[in-house]
């Protein structure tokens, strides 16, 4: 005969509190064992105390209910690993998203911010070997990762680094056309990978260093100093990946330079 626990004595064993084992049973997450007819008291069996702890522990991971019931009632060790993998793979996205919104806030709430050293450069056309499609805004680093390894599969004779071409309808309506590309000294054709002249321009330029989870904030630096210099946006944003992922993973390291083609007000 099996032992019945009392809820609280499951309570004590599970780190779980009684209101909690309660709410379990109600939402039919973890039913007792047994449960009296006559006083309604619940009973728990030791069986069922690792089923608890998973409980316990997929929910200070942030598991929704609907999800733990899932993992729970997955058929096997494997469904219920790969259950679990996808929740942390959100977790991890969220926790990057997080981290990025306080390196901003850092930068921006410092006390004397260093100003970027912004500078202003004739670019000439250039032809290179690109990948370009119309891209959502929330989907763009995905799309970016499978474009730049194309690129790097594709492009034997590199002259220079990796850049992107940003519509302004990107960053306006959150869709917008992307276009990442490889200098080359002959830009070849094959498969999504086909040579592209990218046109002539002013370009008002600066270097934004480190990882790119507050990039927004190097934007915002150039934008003002267009502003401030009476120039306006003259084309779609460019980027360029002095030293990125691919050369290093010290993030510290990583280069990339904004640029934005621009033409004086003045002149119109």
């Amino acid at each position: 005969m099996r032992t019945r626990l009392s809820i609280g004595a499951f309570s004590r064993m599970t780190h779980l509190s009684v209101r909690t084992l309660r709410r379990y049973h109600e939402t039919g997450l973890l039913v007792p064992d047994t449960v009296d007819p006559t006083t309604g008291y619940r009973y728990y069996s030791a069986e069922q105390i690792p089923t608890a702890q998973i409980i316990h522990r997929l929910r200070d991971l942030d598991v929704p209910l609907a999800e733990v019931k899932r993992i729970l009632a997955a058929s096997d060790p494997g469904s219920r690993s790969a259950l679990v993998a996808e929740h942390l793979r959100r977790l991890e996205v969220e926790l990057d998203r997080t981290r990025g919104a306080v390196t901003s806030l850092r930068r921006l709430l410092a006390p004397e911010p260093a100003p970027v050293r912004v500078v202003v450069r004739t670019v000439p056309a250039t032809t290179v070997a690109a990948v370009e499609a119309v891209v959502d805004h929330d989907e763009v680093l995905g799309w970016y990762a499978g474009a730049m390894a194309e690129l790097d599969a594709t492009v034997t004779d590199r002259a220079g680094p990796p850049g992107g071409v940003y519509d302004n309808a990107l960053f306006e309506d959150g869709r917008g056309n992307v276009l990442v590309y490889r200098p080359a000294l002959d830009p070849p054709r094959r498969g999504r990978v086909r040579p592209v002249e990218l046109p002539a321009v002013e370009l008002v330029s600066a270097t934004h260093v480190g990882d790119h989870s507050d990039i927004d904030v190097t934007y915002g630096e150039v934008g003002a100093w267009v502003a401030d210099n009476a120039l306006a946006v003259a084309g779609p944003v460019r980027e360029v990946y002095l030293v990125g992922p691919r050369d290093t993973d010290d993030a510290a390291a990583w280069r990339t330079e904004i640029g934005w083609p621009v033409f004086s007000i003045a002149s119109l």
